[in-house]
C-alpha cells in the first residue's frame, strides 16, 4: 500500500536490523513500557511474536513504513488487536529524525481506512501515555477522542484511551 510519501508493507524477519531501533532506543520506547531489545536476534524474536504473529492470527498488524524518498524503513504503523481490551488499536513509532513530518498521521489514516474497508472495523482505539503530547495530537488528528483512563500500569501510570466513534 502507498501514500503520498510512504510505502506500507508487512514486516518480514529480514527487517530485524531496521526494526531494532524501534524496539530499543530510549527516546522511542520511553512511553511504551517495553523492555528494550538488546540485539538483532532479540528484535527478530519481537517481530516474530508481534507483527508476524498478528498477520497469521488476525490477518492484519503493524506495518513497516518505508520512506519513498530514501527507501529506508523509518517506522511502523497500523492496527493491532488487543486481547486484554478486546479492541482494535491504531499504533505507530518512528525514528527520531522522522518526528514532526506527519508520517504517523499519514500512515495511520491510510491503515485505519483499510481496516474499515477490508475488515469492517467500526470502532478503532488508540492509547497514549498522558505525557506523550505528540502521540495524543496524532490520535486527535485521526479523529479519535478521549474516552477514558485505563487501569494503572505497573508503574502506576494510567494510559489515556482514545476512540474513533463507530461510523454508520
Amino acid at each position: 500500500m502507498e501514500t503520498e510519501r510512504l510505502i506500507l508493507r508487512r514486516f518480514t524477519l529480514d527487517d530485524a536490523e531496521a526494526w531494532l531501533p524501534l524496539v530499543s532506543l530510549p527516546d522511542i520506547i520511553r512511553y511504551t513500557g517495553d523492555t528494550p531489545a538488546r540485539s538483532v536476534d532479540e528484535a527478530r524474536e519481537v517481530l516474530r511474536t508481534r507483527p508476524l504473529r498478528d498477520y497469521a492470527v488476525h490477518g492484519y498488524g503493524r506495518m513497516a513504513v518505508i520512506e519513498k524518498a530514501s527507501a529506508r524503513l523509518v517506522g511502523f504503523s497500523g492496527l493491532k488487536y488487543l486481547d486484554d481490551l478486546r479492541e482494535v488499536d491504531i499504533g505507530y513509532r518512528f525514528l527520531p529524525d522522522c518526528w514532526g513530518k506527519g508520517y504517523a498521521t499519514e500512515s495511520a489514516f491510510a491503515l485505519m481506512e483499510r481496516g474499515r474497508r477490508e475488515h469492517g472495523f467500526t470502532r478503532i482505539v488508540g492509547m497514549a501515555h498522558p505525557d506523550n503530547a505528540a502521540s495524543i495530537h496524532v490520535l486527535e488528528k485521526l479523529g479519535l477522542r478521549f474516552e477514558r483512563l485505563l487501569a494503572p500500569e505497573a508503574d502506576g501510570v494510567r494510559l489515556r484511551l482514545y476512540a474513533l466513534a463507530p461510523t454508520k
